[in-house]
């Protein structure tokens, strides 16, 4: 089975800064590029971290507003440090979360809910970014076509990795909710066969309706 990597879904393209960009300038160019955050990057071009719209709004908040109106007299506690910041050294978080190339959508998306960040930064060998991934491009491998995901399935799936007959089971893909219906030759392979399933790109469920032959004995398939 071909599963789609970080590499195949990243934009490459970057919008990077300096750690002496100024507060403005990353302003300016969040809008002007329609993105909400950028990665700070050094001479070597490693990231070093990530400003977006919330760093610059906490910033922000800290500043007296229109007429001279004084500033928010009760920051939250991680607003104290950011308040002062004017260039990304001081508005970006860090350390920076970074993904790599080859890692799985599966693995991206791990590593965005345990950091909590909507966005990684993709570096290679060298540590050199190389691209960066959202959860916006992650949620594109669920627009894949069901007849894509039928072919991988029938043909990937149940013929040549798990060795089954086509006439066997029937697959149905529907928005990406797959049901597979028939018999296999035992009882084990039913939950192989779900779990394979479940991990083709763009599948979202799979409804089992799958049964043993008759002739299973309840032991597990001989090599």
């Amino acid at each position: 089975m071909l599963h789609r990597k970080v590499a195949d879904l990243m934009t490459t393209a970057v919008v990077r800064v300096r750690p002496d960009t100024g507060f403005k300038d990353i302003a300016v160019r969040l809008a002007e590029h329609g993105i909400t955050a950028v990665p700070v990057v050094d001479d070597r071009d490693h990231p070093v971290g990530v400003v977006s719209e919330a760093d610059l709004l906490r910033a922000a908040r800290s500043r007296p507003g229109p007429g001279g109106q004084p500033a928010d007299e009760h920051p939250p506690a991680a607003d104290s440090a950011a308040a002062p910041a004017s260039t990304a050294k001081g508005l970006m978080t860090a350390p920076v979360v970074t993904a790599r190339p080859q890692w799985s959508v599966v693995e991206a998306a791990r590593a965005m809910a345990r950091h909590k960040v909507k966005r990684l930064p993709v570096v290679d060998d060298a540590d050199r970014l190389v691209g960066i991934i959202s959860r916006a491009d992650l949620v594109k491998v669920f627009l894949r076509r069901d007849v894509a995901i039928y072919e991988e399935i029938t043909t990937d799936v149940l013929t040549r990795t798990l060795g089954l007959d086509p006439a066997s089971v029937t697959v149905r893909v529907a928005d990406g909710r797959v049901t597979l219906t028939g018999v296999v030759p035992h009882q084990s392979l039913i939950p192989i066969a779900v779990r394979l399933c479940e991990s083709v790109d763009g599948v979202v469920d799979v409804t089992n309706r799958l049964g043993p032959g008759a002739g299973d004995t309840g032991g597990a398939p001989r090599a």
